[in-house]
């Protein structure tokens, strides 16, 4: 099994790209969401980690993005918590998925967390900044301040770049994504 992981900026399109590699993928910020939804272990975690803003289950995103704008150790702590859980879904589907070829990872903080090894493949996806902000701002909830800190627990761009050995231009369209997935898988 290959693992392929998927780096680039918020809102570069890494999801998109990753499910257009036609493989098996892994993605954090929805398992981040399942968790949400159905953990209660972690819910109570979270709750006695910080009382005063997580305050019913299933965990209110608004209730986390307050918490995370209130005070930034309290990102830290919701990483802390969450990602042990991550890991562990993380590892299910590894094992789960074994026999395949390839299997893309893509979790925002792959490098930052030291989730991927040295065999590991990583592609960078390069996408046109005014693109990016412009997808931003139609999600649900899009709020720049909390975009401002998870900005700055990520490493720099250039540094994720210098780490990957391909980069994809994203222009957003399926069919230029599968022409240069397809230039990728064709050299490994």
């Amino acid at each position: 099994m290959i693992r392929i992981g998927i780096l680039g900026d918020i809102g570069s399109g890494k999801s998109f790209v990753a499910k257009n590699f036609g493989y098996p993928v892994f993605n954090a910020d929805l398992e981040v969401s399942k968790l949400y939804k159905k953990n209660k272990k972690m819910f109570y975690e979270l709750k006695k980690t910080m009382p005063n803003y997580i305050l019913s289950f299933p965990v209110d995103k608004k209730e986390i993005s307050k918490a995370i704008l209130a005070n930034t150790y309290n990102l830290n702590k919701i990483i802390n918590i969450v990602h042990r859980e991550v890991r562990k879904k993380m590892n299910i589907f590894l094992k789960k998925n074994r026999n395949k070829k390839y299997v893309i990872l893509d979790i925002p903080l792959l490098l930052e967390n030291n989730i991927y090894k040295k065999k590991d493949i990583l592609v960078f996806v390069q996408s046109n900044k005014a693109e990016i902000e412009k997808r931003l701002k139609k999600r649900p909830g899009f709020n720049h301040k909390l975009l401002i800190k998870f900005k700055k627990i990520q490493f720099k761009l250039d540094h994720k770049k210098k780490k990957s050995q391909y980069i994809i231009k994203n222009k957003f369209t399926e069919k230029s994504v599968k022409k240069e997935i397809k230039k990728i898988l064709d050299q490994i």
